[in-house]
């Protein structure tokens, strides 16, 4: 063997007797405020290698990094991770009390990118590899901890540094913590921690240290706070005695808690394996921007499928939803378009109360030059009297905030009123129809604004104008209001009584009743068809068999012999002509139309009165008795009318179901409100915490806005699930939640409980028994064997007496015997 060959093996054998574990920890030592070792600057790129094999959580590649199953001397490298950042921070030397001081500007990287690598080695999750780091007599949980709630004063000038560490440290606590049910590593963080809420004390500094330095946005302190804050809020939540306290915000009086907590949300998901993960992020800024009006139309405008379930029509609104919110965000750069598209419920309320005082104006002044001297005519008295309410009215704003809008459209109403009287009739009009088409402009910029169409930088001029004009057909029906708007006020007055059919948009009862008509209008129509046949069929017949039984009363404005006198006879002076109105087929049609269908009891209420003589009048009598049967009874009144009413009574009663379905019945999961009386969790709670619909939008918002390297194990399962064609929506609980799945499962554990300690009373019971039985048999085995021994004792005597007496007899003759066992011989 050559010197080459035994210097190599001798390295072999020093690296096969060392510890695999401490490797790196025995070879590389830091020095506060020392320079890098050069072995310490190659460290680095190393383990961003390793935390590039484990991206996108690399579950065999996690694995074979903690152990090489094809190497005779497989290394932990998870271990040797962490006794690496033991030897950097001076844990091995100077202990958690120095961390301080060896965290310096030299070194902070480092020991960054060991968090950032220790944290790819856990997520996904990894279970192995969290047992390893929160197990291992190394000191990493401690040094994770410590960055967190220990200021570093070496890294006062480098403030981005320690607001680095301070991020990766939680995202390593947090990695180590993912997905994991076991209580003794959630246990361990918590004993090293102390106390959540001192967590929330870091939370503090951090939101307030933000607002100390400009090298730094504000983005990057909250974003680190709320990183704390998530990992003190799981862990309360896995600790009981804490939960009730952490869930009780009161006693957070501080705005940096507050921000954290109206800022962070959760959600349940259901794993492949069919078991339910519960999981907290941060609610995405534009998610603050979601209005009102869509909530509502979420709410009320979402179906269920075959399953009753309403989340895959939800899953379909959530781009819309998304892009309304970006919208959002984007005007509030601009204040001014911001408030207009922000009020735009207001501007349709005041278009709708503008139409509705416009056509009251026309209906009781029109014309307006005799309603100029109705105005004219008002004393003096009542026109002070109306100032003086409507002073009054304008003062009760100041104070009557409850019933503010009630008083403020009292007070528009008094304004109009004080107009006409004060400027006339005429300009009042002119004004308000002015306000009504400046009113109906803003609020069409306000629905472009909300729509985002105007921020879709990549839409061509040509696009852009289709979708405004016509692209749309909500906004296609207010341009057409407009137009009626710009008519009445240009044109004729009368034109603005077609407004007032806004009133069918505003309300869904009316909505209801266009769409009692609307949903079977083919079975409407169709029946509507049968009643013409039958009407033609009634003509032909009443055409050939009674045509002179058609005589209608008629007034012929050439006859009119009407004078200012005669009109207020019976007849107002018309002279009447009977007329036949069945000369014809068409004539008869039409009146059996006109007359037949609109009296009461039929076509008979407008012919002749046959007499019971004629040698048709029974065939008179069954033609009118059928008409009256057929198609006014059952064609009309049954069948069409019959359609229409149930199918507004359906809508009614879905209605009602659905209001009693949103009131009682969760969104997400189906649960009903039933399932949770005498529980823990509220059924309020529960749609509001922990299975919220915004909720569940916020995180898939949170989802498509995040870099997917960025993700977690859980995030990565979704953003899997919804990015496929089509959307896999089975990670969404049904019929589940952790809440009730928890509390059975301790009332189960309770009932095993007491069922083993009936079972153990059993036993003892029975132990008891076979004890008193057991004893109650040695006592009789040794009484019998004591009479054993009794009866043997006896029998020896007596057969030592026997000897004795044998002895002491004389000898007898022979072929005789004394001996009592032998037989005497008979004689």
């Amino acid at each position: 063997m050559t010197s080459t060959q035994t210097s190599r093996s001798r390295r072999r054998a020093s690296v096969v007797s060392s510890s695999p574990e401490k490797g790196l920890a025995n070879q590389l030592s830091v020095v506060a405020g020392a320079n890098m070792t050069p072995e310490l600057q190659c460290m680095k790129p190393l383990l961003r290698f390793l935390q590039l094999l484990c991206e996108n959580h690399h579950r065999e590649m996690q694995n074979y990094l903690r152990h090489q199953t094809n190497s005779k001397t497989p290394y932990n490298l998870i271990a040797d991770t962490l006794h690496l950042l033991d030897s950097i921070c001076g844990v091995s030397t100077g202990g958690l009390m120095l961390l301080s001081l060896y965290i310096n500007a030299n070194n902070a990287s480092l020991i960054n990118q060991c968090l950032v690598t220790l944290t790819e080695y856990c997520q996904g999750p990894c279970h192995e590899n969290q047992r390893c780091i929160a197990s291992n007599e190394s000191s990493g949980i401690d040094i994770m901890v410590s960055i967190i709630q220990t200021d570093l004063p070496a890294l006062e000038e480098q403030p981005e540094l320690a607001l680095e560490l301070k991020s990766s440290a939680s995202q390593a606590l947090l990695s180590v913590m993912e997905s994991h049910q076991d209580m003794e590593i959630v246990e361990r963080i918590y004993m090293k921690i102390g106390n959540p809420e001192l967590l929330l004390d870091v939370c503090k500094r951090v939101y307030t240290a933000r607002q100390t330095t400009d090298t730094i946005s504000e983005e990057a302190y909250v974003e680190v706070g709320h990183n704390i804050y998530i990992l003190a809020y799981q862990l309360a939540q896995h600790k009981k005695d804490l939960k009730s306290v952490w869930t009780d915000h009161s006693k957070w009086g501080d705005k940096a808690i507050n921000y954290y907590t109206k800022h962070t949300a959760q959600i349940e998901i259901v794993r492949k394996d069919r078991t339910l993960e519960k999981i907290v992020f941060p609610v995405p800024q534009e998610c603050q921007y979601l209005t009102d009006q869509s909530k509502d139309d979420v709410l009320q405008q979402t179906k269920c499928n075959e399953q009753g379930s309403k989340v895959d029509h939800f899953f379909t609104q959530i781009e819309d939803l998304h892009n309304e919110m970006m919208c959002q965000q984007a005007l509030e750069q601009q204040p001014i378009a911001f408030d207009i598209a922000h009020h735009m419920r207001t501007w349709s309320s005041i278009a709708f109360y503008l139409a509705m005082s416009i056509n009251f104006l026309v209906a009781l002044f029109y014309p307006f030059d005799k309603g100029s001297d109705y105005v004219a005519s008002i004393s003096l008295k009542t026109s002070l009297l109306l100032w003086l309410v409507f002073g009054a009215c304008c003062m009760s704003l100041l104070y009557l905030r409850t019933y503010f809008k009630q008083v403020l459209v009292l007070v528009g109403i008094l304004a109009i009123v004080r107009a006409v009287i004060t400027l006339g009739i005429q300009p009042t009009f002119s004004v308000l129809g002015f306000l009504q088409v400046m009113n109906k402009l803003v609020f069409i910029f306000s629905l472009v604004l909300n729509k985002g169409i105007l921020h879709n930088r990549k839409t061509s001029q040509f696009s852009l104008f289709y979708r405004v004009v016509v692209g749309d057909n909500e906004l296609l029906y207010h341009w057409f209001y407009l137009s009626l708007c710009l008519f009445g006020w240009m044109v004729h007055e009368f034109l603005y009584s077609f407004l007032l059919f806004d009133i069918v948009a505003r309300y869904d009862t009316l909505r209801n009743v266009i769409k009692s008509v609307t949903r079977n209008l083919k079975s409407i129509l169709l029946t509507a068809i049968l009643a013409l046949i039958l009407i033609f069929l009634y003509s032909i017949f009443g055409y050939i068999f009674f045509p002179g039984d058609f005589l209608m009363p008629t007034h012929p404005n050439d006859l009119q012999s009407c004078t200012s006198e005669s009109c207020t006879e019976p007849d107002n002076g018309w002279e009447v002509h009977m007329e036949s109105s069945c000369s014809t087929l068409f004539m008869c049609i039409i009146t059996t139309l006109k007359e037949g269908v609109r009296a009461g009891g039929g076509i008979s209420d407008v012919l002749r009165k046959p007499h019971s003589q004629e040698p048709l009048f029974f065939v008179r009598f069954l033609y009118d008795l059928s008409f009256f049967l057929i198609v006014i009874i059952i064609i009309i009144q049954n069948l069409i009318f019959g359609v229409i009413i149930d199918t507004f009574a359906d809508l009614r009663a879905e209605k009602n179901r659905k209001e009693e379905m949103l009131k009682n019945t969760c969104f997400i999961c189906g649960l009903e409100r039933v399932k949770f009386e005498n529980k823990e969790v509220t059924f309020e709670e529960h749609i509001k915490h922990e299975h919220s619909l915004w909720h569940y939008l916020f995180f898939i918002v949170y989802i498509k806005t995040k870099e997917s390297t960025e993700f977690t194990g859980p995030e990565s399962y979704v953003s899997d699930m919804i990015n496929t064609s089509p959307p896999d929506l089975e990670w969404f609980p049904r019929l589940r939640c952790m809440s009730l799945n928890t509390e059975e499962a301790e009332n189960t554990e309770q009932n095993e409980m007491k069922e083993l300690r009936d079972q153990l009373n059993d036993t003892n019971q029975v132990v008891k028994q076979l004890s008193s039985q057991l004893s109650e048999l040695r006592d009789r085995m040794m009484e019998h064997r004591k009479n054993q021994q009794r009866s043997y004792v006896q029998r020896i005597q007596q057969l030592g007496n026997l000897h004795n007496r044998t002895q002491s007899t004389p000898q007898t003759a022979p072929g005789t015997s004394n001996s009592p066992f032998v037989a005497q011989r008979p004689e």
